[in-house]
């Protein structure tokens, strides 16, 4: 019996090593399979054909970027189990590639915008694609436009179309642009919190909201200058576009919206199609046949032969990647977002990141010229700096530079980008912004409110200074505004150098002000008018390069530890926007994180900044 217990005992102790091991190998390949699956999903995709008389779809869902934003494969694999939404980005070469490659395409025929999941782009932006379409029409392939509606910035996509067609429920949203902000100096105040504001200019109004009630009349003066610069050129553009009587006639739509809907009968489509804006007013379902008209149907006959702009894209090269092998080739580096000294995050231009890349271009032989595209409002002087001084040494190591302005090249922005060897910018690029700001939040009253006080004892006037607990010292409030002062002065004499304008000149444009791109251009600011495209060129022919010959530089990645923090702060950034859910709530929230994207992002040694603010302005 004793045999037979001793027998069993170790079955068992055998049954549970192979049934511990087995689920071990068991939970082993479980993983292996997720594993192998995600990155299945991540990089499988199936093949495309591409069938003649295709109709190719252009239909932008989400922001139009001018750099995709880093997502890492496994946030994004994250954020999908969690069911939380991700926000799309399509690049605008991508779309200027498709399109330009379509129009010489013998199997497209045929290009449908529809621009109605369009998310936030620039007018640069649109005015560039719009371009690119109206050069594909010259190919002798039409271009129609359709949607159940349209924004401002969508119509104007699809005004470049040789036909457009809107739902017979739809509408046109024409508004005009503007720019409207939340002044919160009373809050603040009620809170007793002391904003401390060192600045140089005039027209140096990023600080406003927190300092006044109300936009100040230079302010005003400034940004009804450009904004009726750029929309002039928006109105005309469709007043072209769409062969209206003139450009005043967009203005009138506008100004005298219930005279035109009266005639209309208070239909809004009707309207559009009276007013020209539209070709004609189609359902879902007529348009569908109509395009089938055109291209024919596919093989199931459930739509009309076509192929989407993503899935094209997957037969082509990118343009910026075509340099081979040891050929002379000009550098491009795309920087966008606030700059920011040291590292950079989502949505900002690190100093750190930045300088490698363009020491990356310097020192590789086969780079003969860099072109830097840059879209940006600025922000930290000190890493501006930086970036400029890196730029210099390129130069000085005989490689051309050339800056290609975004929709924003102003301020820090401006900074380094002064003594480049050509600047390039849009005419709705705003530019200029030439000012210098600083500020410093403290909060004793805040505290004092909740009969909280700091107190203490020190060996200097400025021991207690760095805590926002305090009140700021007259005299380092004094010594903060001669270096701001001092600072202007340098942004002034970079110009002065940079441009070989004189420094009584670059004074009189500074103080601040915000220029359009043609208004800079006349100012001696930019150098030419043009795209990133022209800027390449120019880049070329300095260094008698190819202008095909480009190649992307890209920030390296910062491997294991920068994607988990990437992750990190993509889940906490995202948690935080979501608690802003109404529109007021969203609005404060960007008004009350200045203070946060200043001192916390910017990260400027010396809280010196050279910013110019505009996300509150309406445009497309």
């Amino acid at each position: 019996m004793k045999k037979i217990l001793v027998y069993l005992a170790v079955l068992f102790r055998w049954l549970w090593r192979l049934l511990t091991t087995g689920a071990t190998v068991l939970s082993s390949l479980l993983f292996l399979l997720v594993c192998v699956l995600f990155f299945l999903a991540l990089f499988y995709h199936p093949e495309v054909k591409v069938a003649d008389g295709t109709a190719l779809v252009l239909a932008p869902r989400g922001d139009i970027v001018e750099q995709r934003s880093v997502i890492d494969p496994l946030a994004q694999f994250i954020d999908n189990l969690a069911g939380r939404p991700i926000a799309t980005e399509l690049t605008l070469q991508d779309i200027l590639d498709g399109i330009d490659a379509a129009a010489r395409d013998d199997r497209i025929r045929l290009l449908v915008v529809a621009p109605e999941q369009l998310g936030h782009a620039s007018l640069n932006q649109l005015r560039t694609i719009g371009k690119a379409i109206a050069n594909f029409r010259k190919s002798g392939k039409k271009v129609i436009a359709v949607a159940d509606r349209y924004t401002q910035g969508q119509y104007y996509l699809a005004s470049w179309s040789d036909e457009i067609y809107l739902d017979p429920m739809g509408r046109v949203i024409l508004q005009g642009f503007g720019v409207y902000r939340l002044y919160i100096r009373e809050l603040l105040d009620r809170l007793g919190v002391n904003v401390h504001v060192f600045r140089v200019g005039d027209f140096k109004s990023a600080l406003e909201p927190l300092t006044r009630d109300t936009m100040s009349a230079k302010d005003r003066e400034a940004n009804q200058y450009w904004l009726t610069r750029v929309w002039d050129l928006f109105r005309k553009d469709i007043a072209d576009n769409r062969n209206l009587p003139s450009p005043d006639s967009v203005d009138d739509l506008i100004n005298n919206l219930v005279v035109h809907l009266q005639k209309a009968g208070g239909d809004t489509a009707k309207m559009a199609l009276n007013s020209g804006l539209v070709d004609g007013l189609k359902t879902r379902r007529e348009m569908e046949d109509y395009l089938s008209s055109l291209v024919g149907r596919t093989e199931d006959r459930t739509t009309f032969k076509q192929i989407d702009l993503a899935d094209y894209l997957r037969h082509l090269t990118p343009s910026y990647m075509r340099a081979k092998g040891n050929q002379d080739r000009i550098g491009l580096i795309i920087a966008e977002g606030t700059i920011v000294y040291g590292a950079s995050e989502v949505g900002q231009i690190g100093s750190e990141n930045l300088v490698e890349q363009i020491r990356q271009a310097r020192t590789d032989k086969h780079v003969k010229a860099l072109v830097l595209r840059i879209n940006s409002g600025g922000g930290s002087a000190y890493a501006a700096e930086q970036i400029r001084q890196e730029l210099a040494l390129t130069r000085e190591s005989g490689k051309p530079v050339v800056v290609s302005m975004g929709a924003l090249g102003a301020s820090g922005a401006y900074w380094l980008a002064a003594d480049a060897d050509k600047i390039v910018a849009a005419p709705s690029t705003l530019t200029g912004s030439i000012g210098i700001f600083g500020v410093i939040p403290t909060l004793e009253e805040s505290l004092a409110k909740m009969g909280v006080f700091s107190d203490g004892t020190g060996t200097t006037k400025l021991a207690g200074y760095g805590s926002i607990l305090r009140p700021f010292p007259a005299d380092l409030a004094r010594a903060t505004q001669l270096d701001i002062e001092r600072n202007y002065r340098r942004f002034l004499e970079i110009v002065h150098q940079g441009r070989k304008m004189d420094l009584d000149e670059v004074a009189k444009i500074a103080k601040g002000r915000i220029w359009d791109g043609q208004t800079a251009l006349e100012l001696g600011l930019v150098d030419q008018l043009g795209t990133l495209e022209d800027a390449i060129r120019a880049a070329a022919g300095l260094a008698s390069v190819p202008e095909d010959a480009v190649m992307l530089i890209r920030e390296r990645p910062g491997g294991l530890r920068g994607s988990l923090q990437r992750i990190l702060r993509r889940s906490l950034g995202l948690s935080a926007r979501l608690s802003a859910a109404t529109e007021l709530e969203q609005a404060l929230a960007r008004e009350t994180d200045l203070l946060q994207r200043l001192l916390l992002q910017g990260k400027d040694p010396g809280n010196v900044y050279a910013h110019c603010l505009l996300e509150h302005s309406r445009l497309p």
